[in-house]
């Protein structure tokens, strides 16, 4: 069994997971744009969320303009806003939720700068359609918190490894304890944030590979 979560995070690191990959592995990271697939990509494939993603764009309801993009999807009709996300599934639902939220981060923050300085984990649980996973999946790639974001990529990957946990939060505190007290040996990486998120995708590239650990990829950790 490994040490600790930093043995596993070198581990992976051996195996160049995401040298085609963007910094933070998230597409188009510390933007509105995450805060939207973090909804869309609940109950499905990535895949059915880049052609979502697309229509959106391509509709200019999603733009560079992060606050205009918010205010875009305030003004939206939840039917106009479900027809374009339908590749992602529970269009209907996920629909509601990203018109709600959008209106409610407007209302709370104003302005997305203000959101993602701002915002905390507890207001993002609090939102309708928001889990554990989404939020800190917001927390970490929308707003560049110290976050480790825990999905099921992650506890089958550790169930695996043999270890046993009772919930999301206490996987998620055993990842982060491990990286924080050896960040000092991680300098080519300018933030906790920016290890998390790139651990994380690690993680969903090498079960995405299906792939299995043995002891060559281990090393001397």
């Amino acid at each position: 069994m490994l040490e600790s979560s930093y043995s596993l995070f070198l581990a992976l690191k051996k195996m160049d997971l995401l040298k085609n990959s963007s910094l933070y592995w998230w597409p188009n990271a510390l933007s509105f744009e995450v805060v939207v697939g973090a909804i869309l990509t609940q109950n499905t494939k990535w895949e059915n969320v880049e052609k979502s993603l697309k229509n959106l764009k391509d509709s200019h309801i999603l733009c560079k303009d992060n606050t205009q993009s918010l205010k875009n999807f305030s003004k939206l009709s939840v039917q106009s806003l479900a027809n374009l996300i339908y590749p992602s599934g529970f269009y209907n639902q996920k629909s509601s939720r990203l018109y709600r939220l959008s209106l409610a981060i407007l209302e709370e923050f104003g302005n997305f700068e203000n959101f993602v300085e701002n915002v905390s984990r507890e207001w993002l649980l609090s939102q309708k359609g928001i889990g554990m996973e989404s939020a800190d999946s917001i927390l970490n790639y929308a707003c560049d918190r110290e976050v480790m974001v825990v999905d099921k990529y992650t506890q089958k990957l550790l169930a695996s490894l043999g270890y046993e946990f009772d919930d999301y939060e206490e996987i998620q505190s055993w990842l982060e304890r491990g990286i924080e007290e050896n960040f000092s040996q991680l300098q080519e990486y300018k933030s906790l944030s920016l290890v998390y998120a790139r651990f994380h995708g690690k993680i969903v590239e090498f079960s995405k590979k299906k792939l299995v650990f043995n002891a060559k990829h281990f090393g001397d950790f």
